[in-house]
């Protein structure tokens, strides 16, 4: 990958409307050439779509936590995670825990409900989140390269 893509996906992380033609000027190419190099990321699946950032605070779902399951039910665990309307993601990984799901209500009560019907799955533990922060991935990236 070059610089120039590189350059394209930070620009779309950071605004993913910007218009090709604002795009094209902040990496000094033509439109139809940038038009171009990002129909070959997106076809290659380099950019695997677009998304909003929504505000959770404005959708009334303050209260964000990371569950992790000892879980005695996979299966099950999944499919519950995976129709529950809080769980914003949901990873199975390797080690003390199976399962570690995100999740965003709207009360403390919300997610004591979530705990109480999950635990039929396995044994959560819960992590409030206080805050966060994200770093691109192409950021990541360059990180590897050097």
């Amino acid at each position: 990958m070059d610089e120039i893509n590189k350059e394209i996906i930070r620009i779309l992380q950071k605004n993913a409307k910007i218009s090709m033609k604002e795009l094209a000027e902040k990496v000094h190419m033509a439109p139809p050439t940038v038009i171009e190099r990002v129909k070959k990321l997106e076809e290659s699946r380099v950019i695997k779509g677009y998304s909003a950032n929504i505000s959770l605070k404005k959708m009334k779902r303050e209260i964000t936590a990371m569950v992790l399951f000892k879980s005695k039910d996979c299966q099950g665990l999944y499919n519950f995670c995976k129709d529950h309307p809080d769980v914003l993601e949901c990873y199975r990984v390797a080690g003390e825990v199976s399962y570690i799901a995100k999740i965003a209500t709207n009360s403390v009560e919300g997610l004591e409900q979530f705990i109480d019907d999950s635990m039929q799955f396995g044994t959560p533990s819960t992590n409030l989140i206080l805050s966060s922060s994200k770093k691109e991935f192409i950021e990541y990236f360059e990180t590897e390269e050097t």
